[in-house]
C-alpha cells in the first residue's frame, strides 16, 4: 500500500482532483514504487483513505487504464501491468514481441485439431479443399495478463505440432526450428466488437472493441506456412508503422 503522502492534493487549485489522483499513481508505477503485478486498493477503500468520492477515485484509475498501465480483472481487482506491447508490423509474432519488452509470455490451449481446409483455409494455404490443416486456437497472456486470442490454421506436414510445445514456445519459434524460414507475409489490420466468449476470455467488458490481425506468412520457397486470425485488446497493445516518403 502507497503511503497517504503519495496523494497529497492541491483541492483549492484548478487541476481536478481525479487528475491528480492520477498523475501520483502513474508515477508511482512508472517509478517502480507500484511494480508490475501490484494491485491497487479498490476504490472503496481508496476513496475512504484519501476522503475522496468514490466517482472521483473511479475517473483517476480509468485513467490509468486507458493508458495500459493498469487493467481491471474479475476477481482479482486493478492490478499494475508493464503497459502496452507496440508491435512494428513486421514477420514477428506475439510471443516474440512480448519478450523483447520485458514480458512473460504465456499461452493457453483452447483448440488444437486436425480438420479438412474449408475453401477460405484452403486458398490461404495454397492447397486443396478437403486436405487436412492443423487448426490451433490459443489465449496469449502477459504476465498473467490476458492480451490476445490467437487462431491458426497450418498446412499437413505441421500437423504433429503438440500442445505442450505451443504452450512452451511461440508458433513462429516451433517453425523455425523445423527449419521454416519466414520472408513475407501478406496482412491485414481491422477492428471490430469482442463477442461474449471472447469477453469473457480477455476478461474486458462486453463488446469491447478489439484489434484483428489477419496475416498468411510465406516462406523462402514461396509457399504458405500459416494463416492466422488474430485479436487484440487494444488497452494493451498497438502497431506501428513506418512511413517514408520516396
Amino acid at each position: 500500500m502507497l503511503p497517504d503522502s503519495v496523494f497529497l492534493t492541491d483541492r483549492t487549485g484548478p487541476v481536478p482532483l481525479y487528475f491528480q489522483i492520477a498523475s501520483r499513481l502513474e508515477e508511482a508505477i512508472r517509478s517502480g514504487a507500484l511494480p508490475p503485478g501490484a494491485r491497487l486498493e479498490n476504490e472503496i477503500a481508496l476513496s475512504e483513505r484519501l476522503g475522496l468520492s468514490r466517482p472521483t477515485v473511479r475517473r483517476a484509475i480509468q485513467e490509468l487504464v486507458d493508458k495500459g498501465l493498469v487493467v481491471r480483472r474479475r476477481g482479482i481487482g486493478t492490478q499494475v501491468v508493464h503497459g502496452a506491447v507496440t508491435r512494428q508490423v513486421e514477420l514477428t509474432s506475439l510471443w516474440e514481441d512480448l519478450e523483447r519488452t520485458g514480458q512473460n509470455p504465456t499461452t493457453r490451449m483452447l483448440l488444437h485439431e486436425v480438420i479438412p481446409a474449408d475453401q477460405r483455409i484452403a486458398e490461404s494455404l495454397g492447397v486443396e479443399i478437403g486436405t487436412e490443416v492443423l487448426h490451433l486456437r490459443r489465449l496469449r497472456g502477459a504476465d498473467g495478463v490476458p492480451v490476445s486470442i490467437l487462431e491458426n490454421f497450418l498446412p499437413t506436414e505441421f500437423t504433429n505440432i503438440t500442445e505442450s510445445q505451443l504452450v512452451e514456445h511461440g508458433l513462429y519459434q516451433l517453425l523455425r526450428i523445423r527449419g521454416v524460414t519466414m520472408r513475407v507475409a501478406r496482412q491485414r489490420i481491422g477492428a471490430r466488437r469482442a463477442t461474449s466468449s471472447e469477453s469473457a476470455l480477455l476478461e474486458i467488458g462486453r463488446d469491447s472493441p478489439l484489434l484483428t490481425m489477419d496475416r498468411t506468412a510465406y516462406d523462402a520457397s514461396g509457399k504458405a506456412a500459416e494463416f492466422g486470425h488474430h485479436c487484440y485488446r487494444p488497452d494493451l497493445y498497438s502497431f506501428e508503422i513506418t512511413l517514408v516518403d520516396h
